[in-house]
């Protein structure tokens, strides 16, 4: 990641899983993992689905959410993310279900991510009640479950929690 030490300059560079540190004047740079968020909106027409408008990922099936803001919780920032791409927000409606880990390539950087995904039943949505944000998404759309091709979903995470999402959903019915 670094070719130079951002304090030195010295090229003296040991990188160690996800620590940089200069073995000149002792620099420490640590990439932890980034959190994001991403909501699962089950309506009466099916699971809500963006259609990626930029990369990574564009133009396949993303989930409202996003990264997590510096001084953010998670249910804030998957509600923040709802609001800001879809012009809704879930409020109380927001479940925690699952996180699952994602690598997230984005302008020659590799970011790690924990996905923490909630979801949100509105059966009363519709999509004239949303606002599409067209700088993220080039498109909004439900999709029944038993109509949802895993491979048109972007990142691992989403189709490994829209497949635990669906797991459930039988589970429940079954019980």
């Amino acid at each position: 990641m670094f070719t130079y030490c951002p304090q030195c300059a010295s090229t003296k560079i040991a990188y160690t899983g996800q620590r940089f540190s200069c073995d000149t004047c002792g620099f420490t740079f640590f990439q932890n993992v980034a959190a994001a968020t991403a909501c699962i909106i089950s309506g009466k027409e099916g699971i809500l689905f963006e259609v990626r408008g930029k990369e990574p990922g564009k133009d396949k099936l993303g989930f409202p959410g996003g990264f997590v803001n510096p001084g953010e919780g998670a249910v804030e920032g998957a509600r923040r993310e709802c609001i800001e791409e879809i012009g809704w927000d879930p409020g109380e409606n927001l479940r925690f279900m699952a996180s699952f880990p994602n690598i997230y390539p984005y302008k020659g950087i590799v970011y790690h991510t924990c996905d923490l995904y909630f979801t949100a039943s509105a059966p009363e949505l519709t999509l004239s009640d949303l606002t599409l944000d067209t700088k993220e998404s080039r498109g909004i759309r439900f999709i029944g479950p038993d109509e949802i091709n895993l491979d048109d979903i972007a990142f691992e995470a989403g189709k490994k929690a829209m497949r635990y999402f669906i797991m459930n959903r039988r589970l429940k019915a079954e019980a």
